[in-house]
């Protein structure tokens, strides 16, 4: 019988698990964590700390975002990857049509090596130089080129074992504000979005096994931002663009995701259609909603377990890999 997922993923704070973090896990309301850089200090510490989290729920969830540039979680022993924008940009000047996907192939081993199931990559935003948050962390400012690198991208997660994830649906390039500080407001309408920052998840829509939502207000298509939109998710997603994989909310302690309780964002975002919900940096907040799902019969999901990785590798091997290596050696030449 296929396990029964919960629908939050939640974060821990240090590099190993405490009591309430034991505690926490256990609850059959969690599904997913998230590892972010407080949780790293090396790859057996890693290793162990992955180890110690599935000894209490053995097929739960973990993930990270191992984007690379800004956004790299886990660095020391682990490759340092470039910007994605950096990428896009050596692969064309030595149009080298398989660096894209070698590199994600790559970040993708590294993490099945150390047990995590899920990158949060990668972005689908278009580059257009107005969201600080966003930047580099973009293929291109070209549509085409963003649609041809993550589709590259996507295949060499797929090479390696796992599964891939586009963000941050509809689209974040077009927007100056931070969504971790404040509500960005997007004014277009639909059929823009349709022809430019949603054109990545039409294109990309069957490659894509997860989409993460935007914390963004598209104020022309509708009130709710994305996570909580029954528009966004089924009108648009699942029917428009017939989408069939998970969609997940971003992180719903964000200041962009409003001044709602966590407990009703946690409603809105399953009423309209999420399966998966992140929260981070709230453990107090967690407690609330793990309380408020036990007085309720919202479902857990089965659906879930389509991303958890069942691929082995050994670490020592891949450091030893001759494609890793000469992925390795590529990297060292981007920086000469």
């Amino acid at each position: 019988m296929t396990d029964l997922f919960g629908r939050l993923m939640i974060d821990i704070d240090g590099f190993n698990l405490s009591n309430e973090d034991k505690s926490l896990l256990s609850s059959k309301h969690i599904g997913g964590l998230i590892l972010f850089s407080k949780n790293f200090d090396s790859y057996t510490q890693l290793y162990n700390l992955i180890k110690e989290v599935r000894s209490i729920k053995e097929n739960i969830i973990i993930a990270v975002d191992q984007e690379g540039g800004r956004v790299q979680r886990f660095k020391k022993e682990f490759t340092n990857i470039p910007s994605m924008q950096e990428a896009s940009i050596f692969a064309k000047q030595n149009d080298d049509h398989g660096f894209i996907k070698d590199l994600a192939w790559l970040i993708s081993s590294e993490l099945i090596a150390v047990g995590i199931d899920i990158n949060f990559a990668p972005v689908l935003d278009i580059n257009r130089n107005l969201s600080t948050i966003i930047g580099n962390r973009s293929f291109s400012d070209d549509i085409l080129e963003v649609i041809n690198n993550a589709s590259d991208y996507i295949d060499g997660m797929h090479e390696a074992g796992m599964k891939s994830s586009g963000k941050h649906f509809p689209g974040h390039g077009n927007v100056i504000e931070d969504s971790h500080l404040e509500l960005p407001e997007d004014e277009r309408e639909l059929s823009e979005l349709m022809n430019e920052d949603i054109k990545p998840y039409i294109e990309l829509k069957d490659k894509i096994d997860v989409i993460m939502c935007a914390h963004i207000l598209f104020s022309k298509v509708d009130n709710k931002i994305p996570s909580f939109s029954d528009t966004w998710i089924n009108n648009i997603l699942r029917n428009k663009l017939n989408y069939k994989g998970l969609i997940f909310s971003d992180d719903l302690s964000m200041l962009g995701s409003g001044n709602e309780s966590l407990t009703n964002k946690v409603k809105m975002s399953l009423d309209a259609g999420c399966d998966m919900l992140i929260i981070c940096n709230d453990r107090s907040g967690v407690k609330e909603v793990i309380e408020y799902l036990d007085k309720t019969d919202y479902e857990q999901t089965s659906r879930i377990f389509e991303i958890k990785s069942f691929k082995k590798i050994n670490w020592n091997d891949l450091l030893n890999n001759n494609r890793a290596l000469a992925i390795k050696e590529k990297l060292k030449s981007m920086r000469n």
